[in-house]
């Protein structure tokens, strides 16, 4: 296993450009941290391009034989990680998810924060749902926050970033899907009909809900009940309530 101990070697510079969005298009991969995530990279579609390793570690099990694995010092492999206390071994992945498809899914509409996109994602992938549609304005998936709060649940499920959701979001109904929009000033939520799958269900921007362009392709429009004096949900959180019921 060769060691690299320079943070001017030019593998270590492409590593530690994977924390910042160009550099993850520019180089076609991500880096995943950690025992579990690194665990979940290697058993998923995904190809697994390196593996890193920071002197000392020690593997639970042997590592593959056919993906190349570097060891690096302390300062090096702390560099490349975005994480302050890193577990000691990290995998560059290719970005190649498959398409989102299946019965269940879930649309995103410029959901921003970092923390809701993860956890929406983990608790679609929780919830038995196949896939994700993310438009732009999301979330980077990729970036290692959203990758940590989806706790590996990246790699269970289908992704698919449209240019234009609404187009997206019009093909699907075109072949059979209801479309769900979650807003304010639609349909009590829990007084809808039995709502059999194919379905998407669209979450909307933090700040602005789903953007009116998206609304207009909706087959059905719903809201959670709210008989207290908070204004709105954390978007996290009405997904969970949501894609749990929908699935009840």
């Amino acid at each position: 296993m060769e060691t690299l101990s320079s943070l001017k070697n030019s593998r270590v510079m492409a590593w530690r450009s994977l924390k910042d969005r160009k550099g993850r298009l520019e180089t076609g991969s991500f880096l995943v941290e950690g025992i579990k995530m690194v665990q979940e990279a290697l058993a998923s579609d995904y190809p697994v391009e390196t593996l890193l390793l920071q002197e000392g570690f020690t593997p639970a099990a042997p590592l593959p034989e056919h993906i190349p694995a570097f060891l690096l010092p302390p300062h090096v492999f702390s560099a490349v990680c975005d994480t302050k206390t890193p577990q000691g071994i990290a995998a560059v992945v290719r970005l190649q998810p498959r398409p989102a498809a299946g019965p269940r899914l879930i649309a995103l509409d410029q959901v921003q924060d970092p923390g809701n996109v993860g956890t929406i994602l983990r608790t679609a992938d929780a919830a038995g749902f196949d896939g994700a549609l993310l438009a732009p304005g999301c979330a980077d998936v990729f970036s290692p926050r959203v990758l940590r709060a989806t706790m590996g649940s990246v790699f269970h499920l289908g992704l698919s970033f449209p240019a234009e959701l609404p187009e997206a979001l019009k093909d699907l109904r075109s072949r059979g899907y209801a479309v769900l929009s979650s807003q304010l000033d639609g349909e009590p939520f829990f007084e809808r009909p039995p709502i059999p799958a194919p379905f998407v269900l669209i979450l909307g921007n933090e700040g602005n809900g789903v953007s009116p362009a998206v609304q207009a392709t909706a087959t059905h429009r719903f809201r959670l009940p709210m008989p207290g004096r908070a204004e709105s949900l954390n978007v996290g959180v009405a997904a969970g309530i949501m894609m749990y019921d929908l699935i009840r």
